[in-house]
């Protein structure tokens, strides 16, 4: 049987029309497919057409229309010639057949495979349209309902405005997160009779910091020693940020040339991660930069935005139960933070009095609080409804007020989260709520200041990390508390069970009523979202001048180092603007506003945030059934966002250079403006205790270098520390 093979050979012709020849005999057509042709030869070798060569066997060439293949000669066995053992042919054969077989049942496996991953992740998609479709009526609704709100809210906040931090509370709370306090704070400890010495000790340190040699040499030399941290990294970056504020040029000046011996030090290993976490003294003064130079820009610019996106996540969360032990919500973006469970609720409106604190006690105010509320939740919107026009910091704490139930003219009630009426179920221990004292709508409560002694409450120094404090550690005598759902009650599972759980939970979490409830939230908030994305990456308004200098030398520096790949640029500039100082913002408004966030708020801007890192990055997300739900949420709007960053780089890449004139100019105008509100000699106060731990390293640094011997900066640090801590030299 002759035989052939190719793609596509049964498109255009059908077998009778293909002419098959053997020299000057035909082969007949017997089968034609899309991959084979099969043709029966004449049982004896023919003539060759056009004999050429000395073998003289005929050509197999086939006819198809006007196109001839020749595909080469053909010999006819000679009978005479050994025969293969008909025991050999079977087992060939049947080896070949097995063979075969397990090739194919391989194929089809991974083809299977391969098609049933494609449509689960078409599935999840077609699920998450139609569900987007199914919720648009209710977003449309939730988000006139949030319009209206907002813009009562607007209208309330009257005098007060967009309550913005001042510039020392916000410098303090970005260039120190995570203290209780900032360490400006403190004030210099010391004893009063040493105080003068020490002053002038911190201000040669201050004109020692003039020296970029003895500058650069710090920084280096502290960077070298193991046991100098990446906190401690961040720590003493923000403390030479403070201590150099009234000095921006040549802050800025000291940024350039560490940033330059980052970009070698990252061009020998991989460009492409470099400034993307804070490991190095100049990445955290690079926040810490930014941070100052768009200061002005948040508060004239994105600041409306951030404050309405904030608002509405808030006003949203706040419509629905939120438990207060596992800080888990009805509404939300986060599916970690997402309550499953359907919790029956109603709305209440409560009649509020406040005693004391300025407001009049004669005229009761109507606000809304959920039944299922605990007694703290309750005092919380009821003090952002009754305080609205004042800023967090301005307003009571809500453990220093006890909410009271009056009703008739003795009828006084106080009700907490505890107490001896709490249902108790075994080792469970509910938190009382609304509904638990049965506490009716239209009824009248009052604020009032507790009386309790050694009350213990932080101040409203901003706590990084801390949010809404609720009771969930408190175990007091080995009971559980609990508030709308029993925290998972099952063992920690083994790790090999905990992917098959995931994967249940994922299951279950996506076809059903969950992921719905995520949809209406992402829908009725995307407005928010849209107008704070296009505030921040839009060129139609003067681009900050920092953005465009700093943008610029990065083109410079990549050009220096020869990186010519587009990707490692675009990398840079998302690692220095977006990821060092937007997602920053983003995630912490209590850094630029006067508010509190909350755990569940938290979690919704988490969410916001990561989509707009994911618009800075060039890589595509394949997305499949096992992606994180909030990249499933955010997966039709994060091509759009990443067009809009490109744009943005490429737009700002486009415009006239920013000359070390004009941002020098604007640097000084800067230090001139906010200087005398950070205590700098706190700062090198703290500074020197750097010095003090590592003087010995710091001291051989100095000695090692001819430069600096000539300019005496071993002997000038020698008399900053007898100065400052009496410190015995060899002067």
């Amino acid at each position: 049987m002759g035989h052939s093979t190719g793609d596509n050979l049964d498109l255009a012709i059908t077998k009778e029309e293909v002419v098959v020849l053997i020299g000057e005999g035909v082969c007949d057509v017997k089968t034609l497919t899309k991959n084979h042709l099969y043709c029966e030869p004449p049982p004896q070798q023919p003539n060759c057409r056009k004999c050429e060569g000395s073998d003289n066997l005929p050509e197999f060439t086939v006819q198809m229309g006007h196109l001839n293949f020749s595909l080469g000669k053909v010999q006819y066995d000679n009978l005479s010639s050994p025969t293969f053992p008909l025991e050999a042919q079977i087992g060939v054969g049947i080896g070949a057949s097995i063979v075969a077989l397990i090739v194919f049942i391989i194929v089809l496996i991974y083809r299977r495979k391969s098609k049933q991953a494609l449509r689960d992740y078409k599935k999840v998609q077609i699920q998450l349209e139609n569900l987007e479709t199914s919720v648009r009526d209710r977003c449309k609704k939730e988000f006139t309902d949030l319009m209206t709100e907002m813009m009562d809210m607007s209208s309330d906040l009257g005098g007060l405005g967009i309550p913005f931090l001042d510039y020392r509370m916000y410098a303090e709370r970005i260039f120190f997160p995570g203290h209780r306090e900032s360490p400006l704070r403190r004030g210099l400890d010391m004893q009063e009779c040493r105080r003068q010495t020490v002053e002038q000790g911190l201000v040669q340190l201050s004109n020692l910091l003039n020296s970029k040699l003895f500058l650069t040499k710090f920084i280096h030399t502290l960077e070298s020693q193991r046991t100098f941290s990446p906190r401690d990294r961040a720590y003493v970056a923000s403390l030479l940020t403070v201590a150099l504020h009234g000095k921006l040029e040549y802050f800025t000046d000291i940024l350039k040339t560490l940033l330059n011996d980052l970009v070698e030090q990252y061009v020998a290993k991989n460009p492409k991660l470099m400034l993307r976490r804070t490991e190095t003294v100049v990445e955290k003064l690079l926040t810490n930069w930014m941070s100052i130079c768009l200061y002005t820009f948040l508060r004239d610019s994105a600041g409306e935005s951030l404050y309405m996106l904030f608002k509405a996540i808030k006003h949203q969360v706040d419509k629905g139960p939120v438990d207060a032990v596992t800080r888990k919500a009805k509404y939300t973006l986060n599916d970690n933070r997402l309550l499953r469970e359907d919790v029956e609720y109603k709305t209440l409106t409560l009649n509020v009095l406040v005693q004391g604190g300025g407001v009049n006690e004669t005229q009761p105010l109507p606000s809304k609080v959920l039944d299922c509320d605990t007694i703290t939740q309750v005092k919380e919107k009821l003090l952002d409804q009754v305080y609205k026009s004042t800023s967090f910091s301005h307003r009571p704490h809500t453990d220093s007020l006890d909410l009271e139930w009056r009703s008739g003219v003795a009828g006084h009630l106080i009700l907490s989260d505890e107490d001896l009426t709490s249902v108790v179920q075994g080792s469970w221990k509910r938190l009382n709520t609304l509904q638990h004292y049965k506490v009716p709508d239209g009824a009248t409560v009052a604020l009032v200041p507790r009386h309790t002694k050694n009350i213990h409450h932080d101040n409203h120094d901003y706590i990084a990390g801390e949010k809404t404090p609720m009771l969930e550690d408190a175990d007091e005598g080995g009971m559980k508390l609990w508030h709308l759902v029993k925290a998972s009650e099952e063992p920690e599972l083994p790790k090999h069970r905990r992917g098959s759980l995931r994967e249940r939970e994922r299951a279950k979490a996506i076809p059903e009523i969950y992921l719905t409830r995520l949809l209406s939230m992402k829908g009725t908030l995307q407005k928010f979202v849209d107008d704070l994305f296009t505030v921040i990456l839009s060129t139609s308004r003067p681009v900050p001048l920092a953005v465009k200098y700093f943008f610029d030398l990065l083109d410079d520096q990549a050009g220096q180092h020869n990186i010519t790949d587009p990707e490692t640029i675009h990398i840079w500039k998302t690692n220095s603007l977006p990821l060092r100082f937007w997602i920053n913002i983003i995630k912490n408004p209590q850094f630029i506003f006067d508010v509190q966030v909350s755990d569940h708020v938290d979690a919704v801007l988490s969410v916001i945030a990561q989509t707009f890192m994911d618009s800075c990055t060039i890589a595509d997300h394949k997305l499949g059934r096992d992606s994180p739900i909030n990249k499933l949420l955010y997966a039709r709007d994060i091509p759009r966002y990443k067009q809009m960053v490109e744009r943005y780089y490429a737009d700002i890449r486009q415009t006239i250079s920013a000359s070390d004139q004009e941002m020098n100019s604007a640097l000084a105008e800067m230090s001139r403006n906010y200087s005398g509100e950070l205590n700098y000699l706190v700062a090198l106060h703290e500074l020197y205790k750097y010095i003090n731990k590592y003087y010995d390293q710091i001291i051989t640094a100095l000695e090692e270098d001819t430069t600096a011997q000539k300019m005496q900066l071993g002997y000038r640090l020698q008399q900053i520390a007898a100065a400052v801590e009496n410190k015995v030299t060899d002067l």
